[in-house]
């Protein structure tokens, strides 16, 4: 009898050590999941570039959703020295009155922002980080890094000396085809890389109607460089050299062309360039001139090839097979699926830059190349990088 009360009595308190365990993990849990990071403080700078429409309200450029709606971003402020515009945008997008500084310094002063998003002309990026990076303020700009080398490099210097990060933000990043062929070809699948032929362009500004102050700067060659060069003569490189581990090519070479000189007055609309790498070449095809929107990248192994067709779906043919295949690139996964996922993943320390399609040491590449082909264009000759 005493043994079975024994028993009783340990079968017991085993019974309430697995409750007092369960409690506490069901506690455990629910105070992780009662944990809620808070949204990144962002502020906006600038608002002559149409792609800013997309990352407030939403659209293809920003996958996960636009600013105004969605909980992991809060938007601090708005740097916009034209009045008229910001106002436009604020009755678009019923932003408040008290959102609007003038200054980035006064905004930075009273919002506290962790990040600015720049949307201004190219040729203000270099002034926008040095200024933010004064501020300990880090930064993602609408691509490029820049057109002049040079600007890259002050960039790059503000941002060490700051110790702040700079990433680029391309549409394309965000393709699950790019992804998919990129990952192609470095598992092996198509053999050792020969060759990459990258089109973007489209019908050009004016004929698809973009907003007039976005139009002002692109046709400017002080603004932006030369046109289609700039417009889209930097997404080639900036995957290419992301495919190529962040090899730079030897040498650069570039034609351009104005085939609406009366529309495009002051800048060409066509560009072809060509990248000559140690054991491969990168042909870039960048247009004002096309019939439909095009970004695509063809990647050319020894043993096969990945042809990207959308943002979504690629063919394929690997070594044997009879024709190409129509394939669906897998969905991207958060941070790699976002532009804002993945600047809030860098600054959490989550994900490394590297030679990350966003980072800075891609975009000097990036830049340097643009730099050169500009040069190339205007010289009749072939540019040898590094530049001097």
């Amino acid at each position: 009898m005493a043994g079975q009360t024994l028993e009783g009595n340990m079968l017991r308190r085993i019974l309430v050590l697995l409750v007092v365990v369960m409690v506490l993990r069901v506690g455990a849990v629910e105070a992780k999941a009662a944990v809620v990071p808070s949204p990144l403080r962002v502020g906006i700078v600038g608002l002559v570039h149409d792609h800013v429409r997309s990352f407030l309200g939403g659209g293809n450029l920003v996958p996960a959703g636009g600013i105004l709606d969605r909980p992991d971003v809060v938007l601090v402020g708005v740097v916009e020295p034209n009045q008229q515009l910001f106002d436009k945008y604020a009755k678009q997008y019923h932003l408040a009155a008290s959102l609007h500084f003038n200054t980035i310094a006064e905004m930075v002063a009273a919002t506290h922002p962790q990040a600015a998003l720049l949307f201004t002309a190219a040729s203000d990026h270099r002034t926008a980080v040095e200024e933010c990076a004064a501020l300990g303020v880090n930064v993602l700009m609408e691509k490029p890094l820049a057109f002049k080398y040079e600007d890259a490099l002050a960039m790059q210097r503000a941002a060490e000396k700051g110790h702040i990060h700079v990433l680029v933000d391309y549409e394309t990043s965000w393709y699950a085809s790019n992804a998919a062929a990129t990952s192609l070809q470095k598992s092996g699948e198509l053999g050792p890389l020969v060759k990459t032929v990258v089109r973007d362009g489209h019908g050009g500004p004016k004929l698809i109607g973009v907003q007039p102050e976005f139009l002002a700067w692109l046709t400017d060659p002080a603004k932006n460089g030369d046109g289609a060069l700039t417009d889209f003569g930097c997404y080639g490189p900036d995957l290419v050299t992301w495919l190529m581990d962040g090899e730079v090519p030897q040498s650069v070479t570039a034609v351009t062309k104005r085939m609406q000189p009366d529309v495009y007055t002051k800048v060409d609309d066509e560009a072809e360039i060509v990248l000559n790498y140690r054991n491969a070449v990168s042909i870039i095809e960048a247009s004002w001139n096309w019939p439909f929107s095009v970004k695509q990248m063809d990647v050319y192994g020894r043993t096969g090839y990945a042809k990207t067709l959308d943002a979504t779906h690629l063919e394929v043919r690997k070594a044997k097979d009879h024709d190409g295949s129509v394939v669906t690139g897998e969905k991207l996964q958060a941070p790699y699926d976002d532009p804002l996922h993945y600047l809030i993943a860098v600054l959490n320390g989550e994900v490394q830059e590297g030679n990350s399609l966003s980072s800075l040491k891609t975009n000097m590449t990036v830049t340097e190349i643009l730099d050169a082909a500009w040069r190339s264009a205007q010289t009749g000759k072939t540019v040898e990088l590094p530049l001097r």
